[in-house]
């Protein structure tokens, strides 16, 4: 099964873009919430902090999956293992879960980091490697590139957004999905379909929102810094939306609204 979709792996917990007081205090809320999987990068400038309080959880490191993120600055031969080292020291741990790309290069040539990703799984310091904000060829190009398998590409997913070219490419490829901006930033709060839907599970549209991801086989990174959020994003396991459900929101798609674009990320790809 891959890392993600363990039981207690499919929910994790997102530390964008919290940093100080405010990431440990949320990252301890989360743990007693029940949140084991928690996600970081070296963009985010916070794994000091999140290492720290993962620490203070006290949890035990095999009940925890951590991943965390390589910048494009560190994509360089001469800094790339040195960084995830650094990365390790600042999390406080000897190896992450899974340890991503976060973004393809500034020339898409995808090989050369790729292959510095696979010399860190081979040295012991991730367990699973992935990659972020790949396209559906850069997929199909990663897995002919590396041998060890890709257990995630982390992209933009949530109901206002078509991603079925990343959806078959994940089938094609075996590489499955996982999701940030899971509730596109709280504008799919500006649809009354995910509540009306919800009323009749007895969920909020929230909920509704990440048990549709869920049942699209993508796992999810939520955050929020309020117990309330917290748990309810969490308790979403206890109910199943019906195949009738699932076609209303997926016709919501169709929207395309999507937030991380070039626009508000220059070096981002063509997304699919």
């Amino acid at each position: 099964m891959n890392i993600y979709f363990q039981k207690t792996h499919q929910r994790s917990f997102g530390t964008y873009p919290l940093t100080g007081d405010e990431c440990r205090d949320a990252i301890l809320t989360a743990a007693e919430v029940g949140y084991r999987s928690f996600d970081t990068a070296q963009m985010y400038r916070n794994q000091a902090e999140t290492g720290a309080a993962l620490k203070e959880t006290g949890i035990s490191r095999d009940a925890l999956c951590i991943t965390t993120k390589v910048e494009n600055d560190n994509f360089e031969e001469s800094k790339f293992l040195a960084s995830v080292e650094a990365s390790l020291k600042d999390l406080q741990v000897d190896y992450v879960d899974v340890l991503l790309l976060h973004w393809p290069p500034a020339d898409f040539q995808i090989e050369s980091p790729l292959k510095l990703l696979e010399q860190a799984h081979a040295h012991g310091l991730t367990r699973n490697i992935g990659v972020s904000n790949y396209t559906a060829q850069m997929m199909r190009d990663a897995v002919k590139i590396v041998e060890a398998p890709i257990v995630t590409n982390q992209v933009e997913f949530h109901p206002l957004l078509n991603q079925d070219i990343l959806l078959a490419a994940a089938s094609e490829t075996g590489i499955p999905l996982s999701s940030y901006s899971s509730v596109a930033r709280g504008e799919v709060f500006k649809h009354p379909e995910f509540a009306e839907i919800g009323a009749g599970y007895g969920k909020t549209a929230a909920q509704v929102v990440l048990r549709w991801i869920l049942q699209k086989g993508v796992s999810i990174n939520t955050m929020s810094t309020k117990r309330e959020n917290l748990t309810a994003n969490f308790d979403i396991m206890d109910f199943t939306l019906s195949s009738i459900d699932m076609d209303k929101i997926d016709a919501l798609t169709h929207t395309n609204y999507r937030i991380v674009s070039k626009d508000l990320v220059p070096w981002a790809p063509d997304f699919d």
